[in-house]
């Protein structure tokens, strides 16, 4: 909605439904354990019925990411990533709407000398993060061990953009607009590591294409970029749901050797390959429901149907 057009009073009409929205986040933060669980997979039944433009990218990136599965393998990994996605909808209430600290007792976190190290050095860090469908439970329980900052993109809608915005001040320091690399970079050198997530199509303009599941994909430059600019360590963080839907798994892989290297494809190739290593091992939770591969090299045919 252009500016302009946006009613100056959240309590405007056009907002009721965004109220309810959070009005029902809050009640499913709240819900007992089991029963987020069947209601998250409720949602991704639903969703595998009615939202058919959704279930349809995530058909297309199953079917290019994996073409080793056969199609009734790649139709099982497509309920299941739709039953984890609906699942993390009620995660993402619980982060929002909840102190995290109920669930530490879930969370068995591997890796935590690497960060260690750093923080003790006063050294910052870009944290590359991921879109896993675990991602916002997964930054508000990662406060619990360790603060960082977060880039992020803004919401369409502002009056839902201010409760994400006021709910993620909770468990980051400061949240950076994605554009804002002149703040990410002075943060960083200021000693603060900041949680970035770069695995998604940003558009031609700020990005190179380099294989990703080995298909050419939209890789945004920025990572290698910061990373140049601040000197700073690049540290991959993982964050996943165990197979028991019980506990989580968080870890910090060892900082990034010989990076960056200074060349912005060989860069985004790199980082692809550590995504694509963390998602093979639970690409249920992975958000397929991104159409990942919009954005084409000169002269390939659109992937999505529309």
């Amino acid at each position: 909605m252009p500016r302009n057009d946006r009613p100056l009073s959240f309590f405007h009409p056009r907002y009721w439904a965004t109220w309810l929205a959070i009005g029902a986040m809050h009640v499913a933060a709240w819900l007992p354990w089991r029963l987020k669980l069947w209601t998250g997979t409720l949602i991704g039944r639903l969703a595998r019925r009615f939202a058919g433009r959704r279930r349809r990218i995530t058909e297309t990136n199953i079917r290019l990411c994996f073409p080793e599965l056969s199609e009734a393998q790649q139709q099982a990994l497509v309920k299941e990533t739709l039953r984890a996605n609906g699942i993390g909808i009620l995660e993402t209430a619980t982060a929002w709407c909840r102190d995290p600290e109920h669930l530490r007792h879930r969370v068995v976190f591997k890796g935590q000398a690497h960060m260690a190290r750093l923080q003790r050095e006063g050294q910052g860090a870009l944290i590359l993060g991921m879109h896993f469908s675990t991602l916002d439970l997964g930054a508000a329980l990662h406060s619990l061990f360790f603060r960082a900052d977060a880039v992020y993109r803004p919401h369409n809608n502002p009056l839902f953009d201010r409760f994400m915005g006021r709910a993620r001040q909770d468990y980051f320091d400061v949240t950076l607009d994605r554009h804002d690399l002149r703040g990410v970079v002075r943060r960083i050198k200021a000693g603060h590591c900041v949680w970035y997530s770069p695995d998604q199509d940003f558009g031609r303009k700020p990005s190179v294409f380099a294989p990703f599941f080995g298909i050419q994909a939209a890789s945004v430059r920025m990572t290698g970029r910061i990373a140049q600019m601040t000197g700073a360590p690049v540290i991959p963080l993982i964050f996943h749901r165990n197979p028991d839907d019980r506990t989580y798994t968080m870890e910090y892989l060892p900082p990034l050797e010989d990076f960056p290297s200074g060349d912005d494809v060989v860069d985004a190739t790199r980082i692809n390959a550590v995504i694509e290593a963390a998602i093979r091992k639970h690409p249920e939770q992975y958000l397929w429901l991104h159409r990942r591969f919009k954005t084409r090299p000169k002269g390939e045919p659109r992937l999505y149907s529309r």
